[in-house]
């Protein structure tokens, strides 16, 4: 061991020792906070655990490397629903088993979103933020439904659905997504 890890590895056992928390439980801790922002994670972590800049940082980085650097998944969606929007998950789920109900389709998952396709795309399924996930709808028909908002022409929807929770889905959108999966194929 270096003498570069020999301090690192000395610094992490005195932060352990100053929380009363282990390495991994601190980290945790840190991401469940859900910023993005290296700074807002020292500034945090200064003001709720009294530790100065340099273990504040340390810790941070530490924090962000376990994410950067978690095993590789073989399922595409744990990619998109991560750290802050991994909540999130669960509205994709409920939306794609009442979507699965129309018949066959094929799913591309991209970066931050997952892409519903017949012939053409007629959906994409995704976090926006880390409060707000949007169902983009492809459709070239007038539709209407308090959640749902007109994207101006050029973009890759002509509808965009807002939601913040499972409970917010309603055979209203249901019915708008099955009328753009028809009209997709």
């Amino acid at each position: 061991m270096s003498v570069i890890d020999k301090a690192l590895e000395t610094q992490l056992s005195n932060i352990e020792n100053k929380t009363g928390k282990p390495r991994a439980e601190l980290a945790k801790d840190i991401l469940r906070q859900g910023l993005t922002k290296h700074g807002e994670m020292v500034s945090w972590v200064k003001d709720n655990w009294g530790l100065g800049h340099g273990d504040a940082n340390t810790i941070v980085h530490v924090a962000r490397r376990s994410v950067e650097t978690r095993p590789a998944s073989n399922d595409p969606l744990d990619e998109i629903y991560v750290g802050p929007k991994a909540h999130q998950r669960a509205i994709h789920d409920a939306l794609m088993e009442r979507i699965k109900e129309f018949g066959d389709f094929e799913t591309a998952p991209k970066k931050n979103y997952v892409a519903l396709r017949r012939q053409k795309q007629f959906a994409m399924l995704g976090p926006k933020t880390k409060d707000r996930f949007e169902m983009g709808i492809n459709l070239k028909e007038d539709a209407d439904h308090p959640l749902m908002k007109p994207v101006k022409p050029g973009g890759m929807c002509q509808y965009i659905v807002s939601l913040h929770s499972v409970d917010e889905i309603d055979d209203g959108i249901i019915a708008i997504a099955k009328r753009a999966y028809d009209a997709a194929g």
